[in-house]
């Protein structure tokens, strides 16, 4: 039976607070230090790296072309049964559409009818992107938690997504 290192929480400085001891390294030897610290970070690997998520949907091709008009992403796979969008073909990261015949949506917000997840994207502009995603075929839900800091959506098969503001907007 393989064992699981147990993972210990990191305790970071809230920003721009310094602790003593970094108040006085001077400039040059905090550049070393963070260099240091970048090279060993780009060694650090786990079990795996995410590649993906997918959503199960009736029609993968219609639930593509959604996702593809939201991000801007093109269609890099298309099967009957599978779809995926990405910046390419090759990128790290798609995000996919998979055939479920019975699927059946969430619903949101009951408590008795989980989400499972859900999906966030950063916009510049809360209100243009709510117009664009009605006008994809989104559906804006009635129960919006927190109007001016994000906005409740669900896509065309009925998953929830919220619409973020970029952090330099936010």
């Amino acid at each position: 039976m393989m064992s699981w290192p147990v993972a210990r929480p990191v305790r970071k400085p809230l920003p721009g607070v310094m602790r003593e001891q970094e108040a006085r390294i001077d400039p040059g030897q905090r550049r070393a230090e963070l260099s240091r610290t970048s090279s060993r970070l780009k060694n650090v690997s786990g079990v795996g790296r995410l590649s993906g998520v997918a959503l199960e949907c009736s029609d993968p091709a219609a639930l593509a072309d959604f996702y593809s008009r939201l991000t801007g992403w093109p269609v890099v796979y298309a099967h009957a049964d599978w779809y995926s969008v990405g910046e390419s073909e090759k990128a790290g990261f798609h995000l996919s559409f998979q055939r479920a015949p019975g699927h059946r949506p969430p619903t949101w917000p009951d408590p008795a009818s989980s989400m499972q997840l859900h999906l966030h994207f950063r916009v510049n502009h809360l209100d243009a992107a709510e117009r664009a995603v009605l006008a994809l075929g989104g559906t804006k839900f009635d129960d919006q938690p927190g109007p001016d800091r994000s906005r409740v959506f669900a896509d065309p098969a009925g998953h929830p997504f919220c619409l973020v503001p970029t952090r330099d907007r936010a």
